[in-house]
């Protein structure tokens, strides 16, 4: 069900979004010495691009949209850096040409309590998490689709 989540939401914005670029790109690792052996891939979900403006979304289909610790509430810690992962190291692609990476974790929304919804600036990058109600009709879907594109191509 994940695989088709991640399909669902790289083929809206290849077909619904033409003001950005969406792809489900790979991200070289930055290597000061060039040497890449065993180190794993990264396959980025999608990723929006538009000029040297990319968001990088790692789409996440989840029974539960965050882990509970004593009764604390927190994003799934591998997520996390996954996604900071693949954003630090697309921003060093760029050197010092002008440009801007963002991530972003996009779950679908469950019947939990709480829905991450939030924002963080993390070394010069913002890395947001967000949900996905996939429980309405599809022009309401469309439209939370539209909005993160609108909210980081405005």
């Amino acid at each position: 069900m994940n695989r088709l989540y991640e399909k669902f939401i790289l083929e809206y914005y290849t077909k619904e979004c033409p003001q950005v670029k969406a792809t489900a790109s790979q991200i070289p690792w930055a290597v000061d010495d060039g040497i890449r052996t065993m180190l794993p891939v990264m396959q980025s979900d999608i990723m929006l691009t538009r000029g040297d403006d990319v968001l990088i979304i790692d789409a996440k289909y989840y029974t539960r949209t965050t882990q509970s610790v004593f009764d604390a509430h927190t994003l799934h810690s591998g997520n996390l850096y996954q996604v900071f992962t693949y954003v630090k190291n697309k921003d060093t692609e760029f050197g010092k040409k002008p440009h801007k990476v963002s991530g972003m974790l996009l779950y679908a929304a469950t019947d939990e309590a709480i829905q991450p919804d939030n924002c963080y600036q993390m070394s010069g990058n913002q890395i947001s998490v967000k949900t996905l109600d996939l429980n309405h009709e599809f022009p309401e879907i469309a439209a939370q689709l539209n909005a993160i594109a609108a909210a980081h191509f405005p």
